[in-house]
């Protein structure tokens, strides 16, 4: 009959099954770390302490000849069953990082995963069955991947941040880890993203941080993964292709199916794998037509190349993004609201750069460093420490920073050049603007209504939203938009 672990064991157990699914840039986590390595939050090596307390209690396991799937009941086991997917997956994460960068370097074609045959012994040997050791293999190179885009490609200590992060983690594993990992993990494409945020503010970052970590199936018999990450993510920018060229870059076409159509050429979806993602930049600039087609896609799977009556199957995932207000595109049918339901299972906010700064004053370092890094090749806290020192010498304590992480890329770059940097002139005209509107308030010549409708429209050049200047304000958001027109047409 089947045994059960004693109280102290199974209590510690648990807390190693719940950091095994629990979203890895959560408080929870942070929390679950710290108590099963039994360290303070902030030891340089807690990650190490904690394996090796997990270790220590799969050893004394194996000692007792209980490190099987026969020794406790069902519930039990399982307990131990995470315990040995979370001490492999730690045990051999340095490993995976390294493969993710060799994979980078070579490309579309799949790298040798030198440590495979290694991680599937040490499973099974460890009581886990062939089949799901293969797929935990899997499951291991996805989350890694996840991690490391998500934290390479989305610098930043703020809040926002933070949550930003945390939302894409479950993007792509579910809020509930365990759930994914049993009925979920091959059925994600069906799960369609819109990504929000002003222009620069990093979207094509969060969408290529999950379009880069879909699951791979790993071919034990080749020693590699069936694909290369680096061909899961296929990006289109709408706003770039006139009308007449934007369903052949979407859907392909044949040769002569149109005027200069000399060769077959492949959209975009044809282009996609299985397990990738496309990412559909500036949704909201696409023609009702264009929309019509999108949402069979999305609705049916299937789409038709133009020129060709043949259906062609989509069996990827589709991110869109944009940072026009979709709301009002409804509200004025410039946008389906079909289309948009089929694409919103869930809608991700990419902070602003000034509401990142605003929120934490360590924020325009870090971002310094990591530009600075990127585009020298090395980290130079010399080139950091200027650029920064320019910042707040040459710049408004509360610059809007309109392009905002583009921008701050630039304003890297002209320091480098020019050791200055000069504002953007937009950005000016909105400080004058509250310079202009504070002089009068400070003369008493507004009257009430004048001051709400020069305060709405001083947020609105600014937040580039009635949303969010409805929000600041309080008002509705019909309100905001007839105090915005008003102060607009008295221009």
């Amino acid at each position: 009959m089947p045994g059960r672990l004693d109280d102290k064991d199974r209590e510690f157990f648990q807390l190693v099954s719940r950091a095994a699914y629990v979203n890895p840039f959560s408080e929870e986590r942070d929390e679950l770390d710290v108590a099963i390595s039994n360290t303070e939050g902030d030891d340089p090596n807690l990650i190490d302490r904690l394996v090796a307390r997990v270790e220590a209690h799969l050893v004394a396991l194996d000692e007792r000849g209980e490190l099987d799937p026969d020794a406790f009941a069902h519930r039990d086991w399982q307990l131990v069953e995470h315990a040995v997917l979370f001490e492999c997956f730690h045990r051999y994460a340095e490993r995976i990082d390294a493969l993710i960068e060799a994979q980078l370097a070579a490309g579309d074609r799949p790298v040798e995963v030198p440590f495979a045959a290694e991680v599937l012994a040490r499973l099974r040997s460890r009581g886990i069955a062939k089949e799901r050791s293969i797929r935990m293999l899997s499951l291991f190179w996805q989350m890694r991947r996840a991690y490391y885009f998500i934290v390479t490609s989305l610098t930043g200590v703020s809040p926002s941040m933070k949550r930003l992060r945390e939302a894409l983690w479950n993007d792509v594993f579910t809020h509930d880890g365990a759930r994914y990992e049993e009925r979920l993990w091959d059925r994600l494409e069906d799960f369609s993203l819109i990504i929000r945020g002003e222009t620069g503010s990093g979207k094509g970052q969060a969408a290529a941080a999950i379009g880069r970590s879909g699951y791979i199936p790993f071919d034990e018999s080749k020693g590699t993964f069936e694909a290369s990450f680096t061909e899961l993510f296929v990006p289109i920018n709408l706003s770039q292709f006139p009308e007449s060229l934007i369903e052949s870059e979407l859907f392909g076409h044949k040769k002569g199916a149109f005027t200069g159509a000399v060769d077959s050429h492949a959209g975009v979806f044809s282009r996609c794998r299985a397990q990738g993602a496309i990412f559909l930049d500036e949704i909201g600039e696409v023609s009702i037509p264009v929309q019509i087609k999108l949402l069979r896609v999305l609705q049916d799977r299937v789409f038709t190349p133009v020129g060709s009556h043949e259906e062609r199957r989509f069996e990827g995932r589709v991110i869109a993004a944009t940072h026009r207000d979709l709301d009002e595109a409804r509200r004025e049918r410039r946008f389906r609201n079909d289309f948009y339901y089929r694409l919103c299972s869930d809608v991700l906010e990419v902070p602003p750069l000034r509401v990142r700064l605003a929120e934490d004053p360590e924020e325009l370092g870090v971002l310094v460093r990591h530009l600075v890094e990127r585009i020298v090749g090395q980290p130079d806290e010399e080139v950091a420490a200027r650029v920064i020192e320019v910042v707040r010498k040459d710049l408004p304590k509360d610059y809007a920073w309109p392009g905002n992480v583009r921008e701050l890329e630039q304003c890297v770059r002209r320091v480098l050049l020019t050791g200055h940097f000069s504002p953007d002139p937009a950005a000016g005209a909105h400080a004058e603007g509250a310079d202009d509107l504070l002089g009068r308030i400070r003369e008493g010549t507004l009257e009430a209504r004048d001051l709400l409708a020069e305060y709405c429209a001083l947020l609105h050049a600014r937040h580039g939203t009635y949303e969010e200047v409805a929000r600041i304000t309080g008002l509705d958001r019909r309100t905001v938009k007839k105090y915005v027109q008003q102060i607009t047409d008295s221009e």
